[in-house]
């Protein structure tokens, strides 16, 4: 259970000490849930240890940032230090901290204090949720009013300097530009059939004839009742079939021998309602791409131009911003858009997806099916360096995004006709140097930055040869050492082994020795038995 209580409020950090301590077992009880509810009830619960209030707004935003991203303030650990008792070394004092991250931090700085959380103790977050509620009442320092005033304009400061820090890149635009064309061109077909098959029924030889969904839905505007057709007609009916006048005197033609039943005016005014509709729609997804493709020109132009402006807003979707996306390695952009695939090959221990919305560049349909996967290896290489260099460059320019599609091209080639590619260094460098020409820069300015770069370059060379003098001597110290030592161990082998030799000699002589003395002692033996034999015979 929970010792102390951490409050990060509006107008400062607030401590209170816990004086009844609750109980996890029926703490979802009515009559418990009513006590927090009730501030003489709670008020005997917890009381307040200590008040640090906020200088001024600029240093509330300057906390509440902190706690955002989970980061201790000087502040706070001044006002914890101050504040908390002393440790004891039989129990570790508990805190309760509403925020997971900043309980890491405030643990790192007080390795004495353990923090607990409302995901760790639902007594915690309950007791966090009263002081919250009864904060105004508790803080006897602040009149009624303060905490929702303090409250608003943080709120709004902190809001502020968000949109601003989003605002920078207008990729939020591009992503709500490519969700609402994918969205169009499935309404666009959707509509589009549906204005097909309900006009077919006046004029259903016109369906065979104009294959284009919008072009049909154009032509069911202009022609409306088939009895209107004549060759008056023709030219303004070529202008919609781009001029082509056999087409046009086919649709008249039809038009007079058609086999479609008649429709009613106010049928009629209902289908040319919606045939107006659809080719509306088809005018706002043209111009909504126009858009589209002005604001990746500005955002991320080499993606652009290296991969194209739809699958490129579409990687920058799905990442979530462009910075997201830059941070992403080459080989989660490859399968970028294939989560499902990946997971499921990983679950089944299958083989994994080679591509995801990288499969919808020209590229990839361009390769061969052996080459498919390495080709894609090597655009999303060229998308990660291309995102990257849209993320973090000041000035938009396409020269990178160029020089990335023709090694693309160039890799093409060379899987197909084995022709080498150009190097990587080379083109960044030819990229580099198209950039630099378009830049206004000083030649004076920059030649004097060259005059003071040269000493401190000299400077450099100087003490990389020292350092490389310093380094071969020691190298050549430690292999004399290592040749002394290796001698010396040599050394002692010998001896070792002459020693061993030696005493093996001596072994031997010995050995040779006794058996000499057997062999004297038998003979021996033998002819002190022989006279004895030749009495017994006499």
């Amino acid at each position: 259970m929970a010792d102390y209580l951490l409050f990060e409020g509006p107008m400062g950090y607030s401590l209170f000490k816990v004086a009844l301590q609750g109980d996890n077992v029926g703490n979802r009880l009515k009559e418990v849930q009513e006590g927090i509810d009730d501030l003489a009830r709670f008020g005997k619960m917890v009381q307040l240890s200590s008040f640090l209030p906020f200088e001024n707004n600029k240093q509330a935003l300057s906390e509440i940032n902190d706690i955002s991203e989970g980061v201790a303030s000087e502040a706070l650990i001044s006002f914890l230090e101050l504040n908390l008792p002393k440790p004891s070394q039989k129990k570790k004092m508990v805190l309760g901290v509403s925020d997971k991250a900043l309980a890491g931090s405030v643990k790192s700085a007080f390795p004495f204090v353990d923090c607990e959380t409302g995901d760790t103790s639902e007594v915690v977050q309950d007791m966090l949720r009263g002081i919250r509620l009864h904060a105004t009442k508790m803080l006897k320092q602040l009149r009624e009013g303060d905490m929702s005033t303090a409250q608003l304009g943080l709120g709004h400061a902190y809001s502020r300097a968000k949109v601003k820090f989003s605002v920078q890149r207008d990729d939020n635009h591009i992503i709500q530009a490519i969700a609402i064309l994918d969205q169009l061109d499935k309404a666009i077909n959707t509509f589009s059939m549906r204005v097909r098959e309900w006009y077919s029924w006046h004029f259903p030889e016109l369906y065979k004839i104009v294959s284009e969904n919008q072009r049909y839905a154009q032509i069911a505007l202009f022609v409306k009742d088939k009895k209107n057709l004549t060759d008056e007609k023709l030219h303004d009916l070529a202008a919609l079939v781009d001029d082509d006048e056999a087409v046009a005197q086919r649709i008249i033609d039809a038009g007079k021998h058609s086999m479609g039943q008649e429709i009613s005016e106010t049928d009629m005014e209902n289908v040319i309602s919606f045939a107006q509709r659809v080719v509306s729609l088809a005018q706002y997804r043209k111009n909504l791409y126009s858009y589209l493709v002005s604001k990746m020109s500005h955002v991320a132009p080499n993606l652009a131009a290296l991969i194209g402006d739809v699958v490129g807003a579409r990687l920058i979707s799905h990442a979530g911003s462009l910075t997201n996306l830059s941070k992403y390695p080459a080989s989660t952009v490859q399968i970028l858009g294939a989560e499902k695939a990946l997971f499921r090959a990983l679950k089944t221990k299958g083989s994994t997806p080679k591509y995801g919305l990288l499969y919808h560049s020209s590229f990839i349909g361009r390769a061969g099916a052996k080459n498919k996967g390495r080709i894609s290896r090597f655009v999303a290489n060229k998308c990660s360096i291309a995102s990257r260099i849209d993320n973090f460059s000041e000035q938009p320019s396409t020269k990178f995004g160029d020089v990335l599609k023709k090694q693309v091209e160039e890799r093409l080639d060379f899987y197909a006709t084995g022709a080498a590619p150009t190097k990587n260094e080379v083109a960044m460098k030819n990229a580099m140097d198209s950039v630099l020409e378009d830049m206004d820069i000083d030649e004076d300015q920059s030649d004097e930055e060259m005059k003071d770069a040269e000493p401190e370059s000299e400077k450099e060379k100087k003490k990389e040869k020292k350092d490389k003098k310093d380094k071969s001597e020691k190298k050549e110290k430690k292999k004399d050492k290592e040749g002394k030592e290796e001698k010396k161990e040599k050394k002692e082998k010998k001896e070792k082994k002459d020693k061993g030799d030696k005493e093996e000699k001596k072994k031997r002589k010995s050995d040779a020795g006794e058996g000499e003395s057997e062999k004297k002692k038998k003979r021996k033996h033998d002819s002190d038995a022989e006279p004895s034999k030749k009495k017994v015979k006499a």
